[in-house]
């Protein structure tokens, strides 16, 4: 194996992961604070990539795409929320799993509905190449990269520096004494979902220049992105990025290596992960429901 597939499959990794990180940080967020599994997560990826060709398509716009897809996705993650989530809040993990599994099959009904099934392309909006130590880069999985970085940095500072961000990570701690200093958990829980839902918007958006826009992408992601929750930790942003970037580069490599090994490598540090530390790398002994 030389140095330029090496750098090749390394950068892979890293676009990879910077997908699965913006997925799965709302994943991540919404079981930390509110206590759900959110699988209609991968609904508002797939509807942010395909607001997005449809934007691209009608004016050329990528970036607007985009912007047009997270609006739309944050205004729909919010009805969804206000009408179903917020009705639910207080029964089992299991019932918010089974309940937005639904939700993520009914959207991709949908989805195939207005759509269609007819895969679809998007072209790159940065073009052209960096040069690695003699290896060529596309431009475009380099901005992607720094965009999740960028992205990480920003949650992180909403997260410690802001009054919100602060409420929200007392919430995490401990939801009793938040609601006892008489803030509105309700209103936390919903500034949370909806944050968590534009961020799979965005994940779906930046990924279509890279795959084939189809209704399902969001179900063939799936496994990877629970991986990424599971080894990471769920509830922990730290643990998803560090989760994402492993879990990123063990595809890639895997892919390289050979085909199945990237199905089946991540699985199993899955499983070596859960049989040392059940809660995660990251996540908390003290999370509970």
């Amino acid at each position: 194996m030389d140095l330029q597939l090496i750098i090749s499959a390394f950068v892979l990794g890293l676009s990879m992961a910077s997908v699965y990180f913006l997925l799965t940080v709302g994943l991540s967020m919404c079981y930390g604070l509110m206590r759900i599994i959110s699988l209609d997560q991968f609904f508002y990826y797939s509807l942010g990539a395909h607001l997005a060709y449809t934007v691209v398509a009608a004016t050329g716009n990528f970036w607007l795409g985009i912007l047009i897809g997270m609006v739309v996705v944050a205004f729909a993650s919010g009805l969804v929320e206000r009408s179903i989530y917020r009705r639910i809040y207080e029964k089992s993990i299991m019932f918010s799993m089974i309940l937005s599994f639904g939700i993520n099959l009914a959207g991709v009904g949908l989805i195939k509905y207005i759509w269609g099934l007819e895969p679809k392309p998007v072209k790159a909006p940065i073009g052209g190449a960096l040069a690695v130590l003699g290896t060529e880069i596309p431009g475009y999985r380099v901005f992607v990269i720094f965009l999740a970085a960028a992205v990480y940095f920003g949650v992180w500072y909403f997260l410690n520096k802001t009054v919100v961000g602060t409420a929200i990570r007392a919430g995490i701690d401990d939801m009793e004494k938040v609601e006892a200093l008489g803030i509105n958990i309700y209103k936390l829980f919903a500034m949370t979902f909806i944050l968590a839902a534009s961020l799979s918007a965005l994940a779906g958006g930046l990924h279509t220049p890279m795959v084939m826009v189809v209704p399902d992408m969001g179900l063939s992601i799936t496994a990877f992105a629970f991986m990424v929750v599971i080894i990471g930790g769920l509830g922990s942003i730290k643990g998803t990025l560090v989760s994402s970037f492993i879990v990123g580069q063990i595809v890639s490599f895997g892919s390289l290596i050979w085909g199945p090994l990237a199905h089946i490598a991540p699985f199993m540090l899955m499983l070596v992960v859960l049989l040392i530390r059940p809660t995660g790398l990251y996540g908390s002994k003290y999370l509970r429901k």
